[in-house]
């Protein structure tokens, strides 16, 4: 089973007819930006997905995640499902209405790349300009980044997420 893709404006159509529309995207993302009208329900929590008779409509930011789990969210909906192709950036494209909350912080693995992108960058530019030692700094970073990647589990978004911005909205 795989979700039949579809535009923003047909996806628009389906859910004026009733359909319902679902946010995989995490519950941080969410809060800062959706489509009016969807229900979060992140791809990492499908088992609490309760459709109904359908059809079922799903999106993401770009279309990638839901392309990515495409069977899942299909068997997961267990009526007819659709994936919005382009994802909210499709949607938002065509001029149809988001409601954003800007005063939300941005997404936390956002926080996490900006966060090491700046520590990675200081790193390099410290060791070029004042001592080699700071280019540990980088390889640290760098580190933590292929451990988050091959073990799931990333540190530095642990603590992001426990910082005083970030605690209203996980």
């Amino acid at each position: 089973m795989t979700l039949q893709k579809i535009t923003a404006s047909e996806a628009k159509r389906l859910i004026d007819k009733g359909a319902l529309l679902i946010d995989i995207r995490g519950a941080d993302e969410h809060a800062r930006e959706s489509i009016p009208g969807a229900r979060n329900c992140p791809v990492t929590n499908l088992e609490t997905l309760r459709a109904g008779a359908g059809p079922v409509v799903f999106y993401c930011r770009t279309g990638n995640r839901t392309a990515v789990n495409s069977g899942r969210l299909a068997t997961a909906a267990g009526c007819k499902a659709y994936a919005i192709e382009g994802g909210l950036d499709a949607w938002k494209q065509v001029g149809l209405p988001v409601r954003t909350d800007r005063s939300q912080p941005i997404e936390i693995q956002r926080q996490v790349q900006l966060v090491a992108g700046s520590l990675v960058l200081l790193g390099v530019l410290l060791g070029v300009s004042y001592n080699p030692a700071f280019f540990a700094l980088a390889a640290f970073i760098g580190a933590g980044l292929v451990f988050a990647g091959l073990s799931g589990w990333c540190g530095m978004a642990k603590v992001l997420a426990q910082m005083p911005w970030n605690r209203a909205a996980i």
